[in-house]
């Protein structure tokens, strides 16, 4: 599946993605490795396990880190570690995020993410997407060390600040963050379109979200118009449903992997995972609204559809990493699911090979 590169009004541009463009040059091959759940509310070291929204993988120690996007309402604000073993996922240890004063963070004032390790210095960076409710909390990029302990971060593109009547939408804002150019770049993902960049993806359009790229002292180097699809059915409960980015992870060769995240009340989630490629894209830090602006948006094609797979369940997909790669010389990915601390839903690890 491929969106067209051309400049397009937005409003032309939308119509366009509510359809496949076929294309000669067919997606890389995937394949399901393995699939493994932990139990609904498991104890750890004190903590709740669950609301795991995001997740990356250490090549030196095959440890894999992991975030809760557990608000401090439960527990506070953390991440866990953890690795493979005969098939099976096993929690190695957890530690909460700290601020700048070495307290925990309070009940709602943090809403975590997407995490990774720093491939220069080790450290662990996390978003806080924000919020848009009582109050207005700007999505947030932060840095840490091992233990939780604060160490840093960088500040947000100004365009993605919460304000009165622009900035993200609610439960729309900083959802994804990835590592590019070895290190010296920080992509971030918004799960929407700013409040001034048109609506969210219903079934008869999609929609634009932002992808910005920042060195490693906070500076815009770009931004551009990632195509999300239409939702994929309609709800049998007339209830609205979205699509959004739920993570985002370098490719290592200029381009993202993006994993599109769909839900409709009644029906469930569709989980489609698209190689995005920023080349020839329009720079878009500058402009102040998508809306009716003629952009150059990412070029997009589907990597992974997961209903196509034999899961047990296609569930809330909201972390993605590159894990080792296999004996025939094939990459594997490694996806989490976020169970929101329902009972209905699963905390699950699903391992995909890719050509």
């Amino acid at each position: 599946m491929v969106t067209t590169p051309r400049a397009l009004p937005a409003a032309v541009l939308l119509a366009a993605v509510t359809a496949p463009v076929a294309t000669a040059d067919p997606a890389p091959r995937t394949e399901l490795i393995g699939e493994t759940t932990l139990p609904h509310a498991m104890r750890f070291e004190g903590t709740t396990v669950g609301g795991l929204s995001g997740i990356d993988h250490d090549p030196a120690t095959d440890e894999y880190l992991l975030i809760s996007d557990d608000r401090s309402q439960r527990q506070p604000a953390r991440t866990y570690t953890g690795r493979f073993e005969g098939g099976e996922f096993r929690l190695t240890g957890t530690h909460p995020l700290l601020r700048p004063d070495g307290s925990t963070y309070p009940p709602g004032s943090v809403d975590p993410e997407d995490v990774r390790y720093d491939p220069r210095s080790g450290r662990t960076w996390w978003t806080s997407e924000g919020e848009r409710g009582d109050r207005l909390i700007d999505p947030a990029i932060r840095s840490a060390g091992a233990d939780g302990r604060h160490t840093g971060g960088i500040p947000i593109a100004d365009n993605l600040r919460m304000a009165a009547e622009t900035g993200p939408g609610q439960n729309e804002a900083l959802e994804g963050l990835t590592f590019a150019a070895g290190g010296a770049l920080l992509v971030t993902a918004m799960e929407g379109p700013l409040l001034q960049d048109g609506e969210s993806p219903t079934t008869e359009h999609g929609a634009l979200a932002r992808l910005t790229v920042q060195d490693r002292t906070g500076r815009v180097l770009g931004q551009h118009a990632y195509p999300l699809d239409p939702v994929f059915a309609e709800s049998p409960t007339g209830d609205a449903g979205n699509n959004g980015i739920s993570a985002i992870l370098s490719d290592g060769r200029g381009g993202y992997l993006v994993v599109e995240r769909s839900y409709v009340s009644g029906v469930g989630n569709s989980i489609r995972i698209y190689r995005a490629d920023p080349r020839g894209a329009t720079d878009v830090q500058h402009v102040d609204s998508l809306a009716d602006a003629e952009v150059r948006p990412v070029r997009k094609r589907l990597l992974a559809d997961l209903s196509e797979f034999d899961l047990s369940a296609v569930d809330n997909i909201e972390g993605i990493t590159w894990g080792p790669r296999l004996p025939d010389g094939r990459r594997t990915l490694v996806l989490v699911s976020d169970d929101n601390f329902s009972a209905g839903q699963t905390t699950q690890l699903i391992t995909l090979a890719v050509r």
